[in-house]
């Protein structure tokens, strides 16, 4: 099936909110990288989203801010974190476009553990921090667990104009609607709905990185084609339901 249409503000594709949050002052890098090269990283049952024949690896550093279930308030203390994650682009056999984790370090333990142990996602425990100066953000993480222990991450960029016409790259690796994991002995989708992204476009100063090659990835060489920057969004997550393999019925709930 081709792959949806990439939409940078759809409606609310799910009846009810399994989880809310609000996602802040996040910093986007990413860099072209191969299909090829990744395909065999992604979840059963997807392959590699490309835009003119291209896929992307980012790095993502943003404040997750009261994290919460359903309706509720979101959960004190342990809700709110610094997190990065490197993440790459898929597409399922039903066609939905979706991002895939390779790591996402988050700076509190309870969260981790949660997200490692219902839905498989590959969260670790991490030192973080953002320091803002005007224009600048400095974020900064150190690994803790499972490891490698000690990776580090350093990255600082200057927040530039709005964004009023985002181009085709920063639609395609900003406007994403759901991930793909797997979990329970399948593939599933869990899809998301946010606002327009408010999006700027900002200038990488510093990077001295070594997440994306403890993810399975080649290091990045030379700049990232694509530095964005956002205030923020706030986020809903519909109920999981299975990736849909070519020919099958409708996905299964879970």
């Amino acid at each position: 099936m081709r792959p949806e249409p990439i939409d940078h503000a759809p409606r609310q594709a799910f009846p009810w909110a399994l989880l809310r949050q609000r996602w802040a002052d996040l910093t986007f890098l990413h860099w072209p990288v191969a299909p090829a090269l990744v395909a065999p990283l992604l979840p059963a049952g997807t392959r590699p989203d490309t835009l003119a024949g291209v896929s992307y690896v980012g790095l993502i550093g943003f404040r997750m801010v009261g994290l919460g279930f359903g309706r509720g308030p979101g959960v004190p203390y342990f809700g709110t974190f610094w997190e990065t994650n490197v993440r790459l682009y898929s597409v399922d056999e039903a066609g939905r476009r979706a991002v895939v984790f390779r790591s996402l370090d988050a700076s509190r333990l309870v969260p981790v553990l949660v997200a490692r142990a219902t839905l498989g996602l590959p969260y670790l425990w991490s030192s973080m921090r953002l320091d803002r100066d005007g224009d600048r953000r400095t974020y900064r993480c150190r690994r803790r667990w499972p490891g490698p222990a000690g990776t580090t991450s350093r990255m600082v960029v200057r927040v530039g104009e709005r964004i009023v016409d985002p181009t085709p790259l920063e639609h395609f690796v900003t406007a994403r609607w759901g991930l793909h994991t797997r979990a329970y002995g399948r593939t599933l989708h869990l899809p998301n709905w946010h606002p327009s992204w408010p999006l700027h476009r900002a200038e990488l100063l510093h990077l001295d990185d070594e997440l994306v090659a403890a993810a399975g990835l080649p290091a990045p060489v030379g700049p990232p084609v694509s530095v964005l920057y956002s205030p923020g969004v706030g986020v809903r997550f519909g109920p999981p339901v299975a990736a849909r393999p070519r020919g099958a019925g409708p996905p299964e709930a879970q």
